[in-house]
C-alpha cells in the first residue's frame, strides 16, 4: 500500500500544529513516514501528554504516609493496613460517548478496569459521574438512555458492582456530554505490577483480543473540539467485549501469579503505541516491534492502523523468557491470544517493522520526553458580585422545586440498571452519598464518592475546586470513613482560550489547597480538555473522586432515620444562596459567588464526626438543596416524617459549607451537645422526626407525596 504524502493538511488532521511538526522534523532529522507521523500524532495529543496541563498538575500534593503510588502509573495505590492496599482511579470517555453513547460509555468502563488490574488489583467498585445537556434538548435522552445502558451493559457482565456516582443536567452540556469512570481494586501491597520495562532483550509480549480498525485515532478525536462533522467521527470509537475483558483479568490475575511478569501495561488511549512508549521510557530502554506478528482480526490491517487501533480487551506485557511456556498456557486456558511481538532493546530507538520493512525509527526516549509542553496564557475569572437579594419562597414549595428537578429527583431510574450487589460485599447501594464495599475476609470496608459542583467552579474556581474536595471529604466522613486520597478528572474547555485555562488553573488551586489541609492527596487522575462545540465549553467540572477506610465495623455510619430521632445541625449557617440549586430550580437564575469553604472548619467539623461516631447512627453532609433537601432525603430513604422548625427560605436552602446533618436519640443528642461543646464546635438541634409529613416551620406536606415526586421525576425527564 502506498502510504499518502505528508502534506500540511495531513499534519493538521492528526492535530499536529505547524511548529509541532518543525518540532518533530528538528528531533529526527528528516520528514516522517505516515506511520510515524501518526505515532507522534498519538504520543503528543492533549489527552495522552498532558501538554497543557503539566505545569500546573505539578503543583497538587501527591504524597503522603499512606500514598503506595501516586500519579504516572495506570492508577494511583493507598495503604489500607494489613498488607493490602487500593487500587483507583478516575477517567473521562466524554467525545466517545457523545458519538456513540452506548459503545463510549461502556469501553470507558472497560478502560478503567484495565487500568485497575493491569497492577494486580481485583477490581471491587466502581462508579461514574454523567454530565448531559437539558431534558429537552433533542440529544439528551438518546444519549442519558445510551450512556446509562453502555455503563451498565459492560459492568454489569464483567462482574463489578456500581456503588456510587452523580447525575447532572445543564445547557452547556448539550453539545458535549461527560462520562467519567471510576473504578477500584484490592492487592497485596507485595504484588503490585507497574508498567517499566527492563532487562534487554526480553519478549515483548501482545496479550488478550485481537486488533481491529475500530478506535484508530481516536486519542486524537478526543483532543479536539466538536463541530458539525461529529458524526464523521463514529469509527473513532472504540467498540467493547465485557466477557473478553473479564477473561484476560483472570487470565492476567493468574499470569501475575506465575512470576513470568517484568511488566505490564494496559493499552488504552493510542493503543499499542503508547503502551509501548511508556514500558521502554519507563525502563530506560528501546523497543523493537514485528506488526506481522500482532493478532489481527481484520485483514490487511497498516502498520498505522495497527500503531493507532484502540480495540479494547488487550495488554501489552515484558516477559521472563524461561516462563514463556508456562505463561502461554495460562492464555491459552483463557482462550486469549499470546504472541510475542517483539523485544526490548539497548539503543533509544522505538522501531517498527512490518513484514520487514521499516514503518518507523523513532528515539523512543524524546519520543515520550520532548512532548510539547505549554504555558497557556490565563487570565484570572473574575469576581463574582455576591447575591445579596432576599429570597422568599414557601419552603414546601421551594423542597418541591428542587426535587422534581432531575439534578434533585432520586436517581433510582439510573442506578437499579446496574448491578450494585456482585461478589456480595456491597454494604451501602448507590443513593446516597458515599458506596461501601467489605474487604473480604477482614473487619474492614472501603467508602467511594465522586463529586463536583461546576456552577460553584465557574462563578469561582479556586472556591470551587476546594468545595468538590471538601464535599467528597464530608461524604466519606458521613458515613464513619477515613479520607485516604482523592482522583480527579478534570473537565474543561478549550485551554486555548485564556479565560478556560484560568478556571483550569483556579480549580487547580483551590484542589491542592484542600487536599493538603484535609489530607486527601490527589493518586492518580485524568485531564479532558476542548470540550467545546462550536466554541461553546461547558461548566468546568473538576470531578473528584475519592476513597475513605472504615477500620471496623463499629466506626460505619450508615444506619437511618428513626422515628422519634431528634435532628442535630453540625457547623454554622449563614444562609448563602449565591449559586444555590435554589436560586436555579425554583427561580430560573445563575447568580452570586460560591460559598466560601472554611477548610479549618471543614477538617475540625470531620474529625468531630468520626471521634463521636458511636453517638450517631445516620449522618448526612449539607451540599446542594442546603438543610431543606438533606433532611428531606433523610425522611425520603426512612418513610418517616420529620418537623424541622426553621422556616426561613436562606436558612433552610442556603449552601454554606462543612455541615452535617444528624438524626440520633434524644440521649445520644445530649452527649454529642457536650462534646461539641468540649470541642467549640456549632450543634444546633433543629427538629425531630416522626408522623408522616414534611413540616419546614408554618408549611408541610404529605410525605408519601413528596416521595412520589422526587422518585418518578427523573424517569419522567429521561426515560
Amino acid at each position: 500500500m502506498t502510504e499518502p504524502a505528508i502534506t500540511s493538511e495531513l499534519i493538521a488532521a492528526h492535530g499536529l500544529s505547524p511548529d509541532e511538526y518543525k518540532r518533530i522534523l528538528d528531533i529526527i532529522g528528516r520528514e516522517p513516514s505516515f506511520t510515524e507521523l501518526g505515532i507522534f500524532s498519538a504520543m503528543w495529543n492533549e489527552h495522552c501528554s498532558y501538554k497543557s496541563s503539566k505545569k500546573w498538575l505539578r503543583t497538587l500534593p501527591t504524597e503522603g504516609p499512606q500514598v503506595i503510588c501516586g500519579p504516572g502509573e495506570n492508577a494511583g495505590i493507598v495503604d489500607i493496613g494489613d498488607g493490602q492496599c487500593v487500587v483507583f482511579k478516575m477517567e473521562s470517555h466524554n467525545h466517545p460517548s457523545y458519538i456513540e453513547p452506548y459503545q463510549g460509555a461502556a469501553t470507558g468502563v472497560g478502560g478503567i478496569l484495565r487500568d485497575v488490574f493491569t497492577m494486580g488489583a481485583r477490581p471491587i467498585a466502581a462508579m461514574n459521574s454523567l454530565s448531559f445537556g437539558m431534558p429537552d434538548h433533542p440529544k439528551t435522552k438518546q444519549l442519558v438512555n445510551g450512556v446509562v445502558a453502555g455503563v451498565g451493559g459492560y459492568g454489569n457482565c464483567f462482574g463489578v458492582p456500581m456503588v456510587g456516582g452523580e447525575v447532572r443536567f445543564d445547557p452547556s452540556y448539550n453539545g458535549n456530554c461527560l462520562v467519567n469512570a471510576f473504578a477500584a481494586g484490592l492487592a497485596d501491597t507485595d504484588k503490585i505490577f507497574y508498567s517499566a520495562a527492563s532487562g534487554i532483550g526480553m519478549p515483548v509480549v501482545y496479550l488478550g483480543a485481537k486488533t481491529g480498525r475500530d478506535g484508530v485515532g481516536g486519542a486524537t478525536m478526543a483532543s479536539a473540539e466538536f463541530d458539525d462533522t461529529i458524526e464523521d467521527k463514529r469509527p473513532t470509537v472504540q467498540v467493547g467485549d465485557p466477557f473478553t475483558e473479564k477473561r484476560l483479568m483472570e487470565a492476567t490475575l493468574e499470569l501475575m501469579a506465575t512470576g513470568a511478569v517484568i511488566s505490564i501495561q494496559d493499552m488504552g488511549a493510542a493503543g499499542l503505541t503508547c503502551s509501548a512508549v511508556e514500558m521502554g521510557d519507563k525502563g530506560g530502554l528501546g523497543v523493537k516491534l514485528n506488526l506481522e506478528d500482532v493478532p489481527q482480526r481484520e485483514d490487511n490491517m497498516t502498520a498505522y492502523e495497527m500503531m493507532l487501533s484502540e480495540s479494547q480487551e488487550r495488554m501489552l506485557m515484558v516477559l521472563k523468557p524461561e516462563l514463556e511456556a508456562e505463561a502461554r498456557a495460562v492464555f491459552i486456558k483463557w482462550d486469549l491470544d499470546f504472541a510475542i511481538v517483539g523485544e526490548t532493546i539497548a539503543e533509544d530507538r522505538f522501531l517498527i517493522l512490518h513484514n520487514g520493512e521499516v514503518k518507523a525509527d523513532l528515539p523512543l526516549a524524546t519520543l515520550s520526553g520532548s512532548a510539547p509542553e505549554y504555558d497557556r496564557p490565563w487570565v484570572e475569572t473574575p469576581a463574582a458580585t455576591p447575591f445579596t437579594e432576599a429570597l422568599d419562597i414557601d419552603p414546601i414549595d421551594g423542597l418541591k422545586a428542587l426535587i422534581s428537578s432531575p439534578n434533585y429527583a432520586g436517581k433510582q431510574w439510573v442506578y437499579e440498571q446496574y448491578d450494585q450487589q456482585v461478589m456480595g460485599d456491597t454494604s451501602r447501594t448507590p443513593g446516597a452519598g458515599s458506596g461501601i464495599v467489605r474487604v473480604h475476609g477482614t473487619p474492614k470496608s472501603i467508602a467511594f464518592t465522586s463529586d463536583v459542583t461546576p456552577r460553584y467552579v465557574k462563578a469561582n474556581p479556586v472556591e470551587g475546586g476546594k468545595q468538590a474536595v471538601a464535599e467528597a471529604y464530608r461524604n466519606l466522613t458521613a458515613v464513619g470513613a477515613t479520607p485516604l486520597a482523592t482522583t480527579d478528572n478534570m473537565n474543561f474547555g478549550n485551554p486555548e482560550k485564556p479565560e478556560i485555562m484560568g478556571q483550569f488553573v483556579g480549580a487547580i488551586k483551590g484542589i491542592g489547597e484542600a487536599c493538603i489541609a484535609l489530607d486527601m492527596p490527589i493518586v492518580s487522575g485524568n485531564v479532558s480538555l476542548y470540550n467545546e462545540t462550536d466554541g461553546t465549553g461547558i461548566l468546568p467540572t473538576p470531578t473528584i473522586g475519592a476513597v475513605g477506610l472504615i477500620a471496623t465495623p463499629d466506626r460505619a455510619i450508615t444506619g437511618i432515620l428513626q422515628d422519634g430521632d431528634v435532628l442535630l445541625l453540625v457547623g454554622s449557617t449563614s444562609g448563602h444562596l449565591g449559586q444555590s440549586a435554589l436560586l436555579a430550580e425554583a427561580f430560573g437564575r445563575v447568580e452570586g459567588d460560591a460559598p466560601t469553604v472554611d477548610l479549618k472548619d471543614e477538617k475540625a467539623h470531620g474529625d468531630f464526626i468520626r471521634a463521636n461516631h458511636a453517638d450517631i447512627p445516620c449522618c448526612t453532609d449539607i451540599a446542594d438543596g442546603g438543610l431543606a433537601l438533606a433532611a428531606f432525603e433523610l425522611a425520603e430513604a426512612a418513610g418517616v416524617g420529620i418537623n424541622v422548625t426553621l422556616g426561613d427560605t436562606a436558612t433552610l436552602f442556603g449552601e454554606d459549607q462543612a455541615r452535617y446533618l444528624i438524626a440520633c436519640t434524644p440521649a445520644q443528642a445530649k452527649s454529642l451537645a457536650a462534646a461539641a461543646k468540649s470541642a467549640d464546635i456549632a450543634l444546633t438541634q433543629i427538629g425531630t422526626a416522626s408522623g408522616t409529613s414534611v413540616t419546614f416551620g408554618t408549611s408541610t406536606a404529605p410525605l408519601d407525596a413528596l416521595q412520589q415526586i422526587f422518585r418518578s421525576a427523573f424517569a419522567n425527564a429521561v426515560a
